[in-house]
């Protein structure tokens, strides 16, 4: 019997890592479809006529459907009576269905088409939604905002399936092993996606001579594409593993709707998910405005047009470089050798010392934010396997709220200070979003691993589900409450570099404070109800 085991794929280091880098990718292609307009917000004002209103009411529409129609609410139920496999491969196909709707509802072919004709003289008045306040449209929202809208909604489903799938895969392959130190990786990974959004979005949408906003957005279904074949390969390697233990994807004790209740009276539950939404919707909605709220604070001028800072080949070439900072810091975790470990970390650092003053030579406001994960992918690891071998993962939480208040004070208060400064208010910038980034990995790498600790494995999706459908609210509401508030609070301002982003940020600040307050109510709780949060994954 022991040798069968050894067999199996999941107790193979290579074959659990192999399904882990599928699960990632796949989510590193979607993370990036979902953000591929916030690097442009600033063209999309320009050439399509999305003011902030607009735009962020447009970018919260992705949850619209699964906060108010409860779809990831079955999602979740679909993903513990049908197995990871299928739902992934469904997830999958569901992005890509509502990418594509995206991205020609930005093209120029929509303009001027029928479907135009009719998103403009429709959907201007939804009962009930319009009279709750939670409509994801409003009459005068232009008509390829309002398509692209329903678009991302349909995506969101999509997107919002695959990220409880991919939690449930990591858990089925990685359970008592280093689990922490899996969702963190993937976490790492999949966070790149900003990077590379904040890097080929405007890259693509400038190309050549004339803007095209939908040759982002075409980039972003390209990568869908890619993502769905991930997801049936892994398909394909889930099913072999089921094959080798005999397990099935329906357990002996299936999963009943009853078993929901298990989840909605515990406490302990709960508290993990408010402190998720807060946590989220502090950073998400936030990373759609972040390149708009530099462009408004910091003193940039753009580079001559014939220098190698204002070409296209400077764009791959800070890819590169940036890819060098996240290989060489991951890698770095895992050397055994002092020699080894400490080589490949000053490289990572120098890499990134090099990313920062490309950056700053480019003059440019994507290329700054694009910093924010690469503190992160080199943290996460040690933060995940501190979790698996010494725990603590509630009060990492606690941390993490606390750089997050911190930064987002910093971007509303201090940064603002050094504008007129070409390299303090860069160099301030470059701080605040290598911090906010491991404030990210410190939640992340805590946060997730903790949810089988509270629940049964066969309710493990619907918990997720719970999870992300709570988070959604969130991630609805916010991008569409700092339209609004930078609409009101910037009367009259009709350069999008020009916008003051105090109030917005206080915002968020605020609810940095309201995730710090809960964190330490879970400890607490975790204390008293003994939860376990505190202690390690690995015994």
């Amino acid at each position: 019997m022991a040798e069968a085991i050894q067999k199996t794929l999941r107790d193979s280091a290579a074959m659990r890592w192999t399904a882990l880098l599928l699960l990632a990718l796949a989510m590193f292609c979607s993370y990036i479809f979902m953000d591929i307009l916030s690097p442009i917000k600033d063209l999309m004002q320009e050439t399509r006529g999305w003011d902030s209103t607009a735009f962020g009411t447009m970018q919260g529409s992705e949850v619209f459907l699964n906060v108010f129609v409860f779809f990831l609410i079955f999602a979740g139920i679909i993903l513990d009576k049908m197995g990871v496999r299928f739902t992934a491969v469904l997830s999958g196909a569901v992005m890509l269905f509502g990418a594509i709707i995206k991205w020609y509802a930005v093209t120029d072919s929509f303009v001027g088409s029928g479907l135009e004709t009719w998103f403009t003289n429709h959907l201007n008045y939804i009962p009930v939604f319009d009279e709750l306040g939670v409509s994801p449209f409003y009459e005068g929202m232009p008509a390829s905002a309002k398509f692209a809208a329903v678009g991302f909604m349909i995506f969101g489903c999509g997107c919002e399936m695959a990220g409880i799938t991919v939690r449930r895969g990591i858990v089925k392959w990685f359970k008592g092993r280093e689990m922490a130190l899996a969702m963190g990786s993937e976490m790492a990974l999949a966070r790149l996606c900003v990077a590379t959004c904040m890097i080929f979005s405007p890259f693509f949408a400038k190309l050549g001579d004339e803007v095209s906003v939908s040759r982002s957005v075409a980039f972003g279904v390209v990568l869908l594409c890619i993502a769905l074949i991930m997801f049936v390969v892994y398909f394909f390697m889930d099913k072999k593993l089921d094959s080798q233990t005999g397990e099935a994807e329906e357990k002996d004790d299936p999963f009943k709707i009853s078993d929901l209740g298990k989840i909605l009276t515990d406490s302990g539950f709960w508290i993990v998910a408010l402190l998720c939404v807060l946590y989220y919707s502090a950073i998400f909605p936030f990373q759609k405005y972040a390149v708009n709220m530099l462009q408004c604070n910091l003193t940039l001028t753009e580079p001559a047009a014939d220098s190698f800072w204002a070409s296209p080949s400077v764009t791959i070439v800070q890819y590169v470089i940036m890819l060098v900072v996240a290989a060489a810091g991951f890698a770095s975790n895992f050397m055994k050798e002092k020699g080894k470990k400490y080589g490949l970390l000053a490289v990572s650092i120098i890499a990134l010392v090099t990313y920062c003053y490309m950056g700053y030579m480019r003059q440019s406001a994507e290329s700054i934010f694009a910093v924010f994960p690469l503190l992160a992918v080199l943290i996460t690891p040690i933060l995940g396997s501190y979790v698996d071998h010494k725990g603590k993962a509630a009060s990492m939480l606690v941390l993490g709220s606390l750089l997050l208040i911190a930064c987002h004070l910093t971007f509303a208060f201090i940064l603002p200070m050094f504008k007129g400064s070409a390299v303090g208010g860069i160099v301030i910038a470059y701080i605040t979003i290598l911090v906010l980034g491991s404030s990210f990995s410190l939640v992340h790498a805590s946060l997730w691993p903790s949810v089988p600790k509270l629940v049964d494995a066969k309710v493990i999706g619907s918990a997720y589900a719970l999870i992300f459908w709570s988070q959604n609210i969130g991630l609805w509401l916010f991008p569409l409450l700092i339209g609004k508030v930078l609409d009101k609070t910037n009367p009259g301002v009709t350069d999008p570099t020009q916008f003051n982003y105090t109030a917005p940020l206080v915002m968020l600040a605020g609810l940095g404070v309201a995730a710090l307050l809960l964190g330490l109510v879970l400890k607490v709780v975790d204390k008293k109800k003994g939860l376990g949060l505190e202690e390690p994954n690995i015994k």
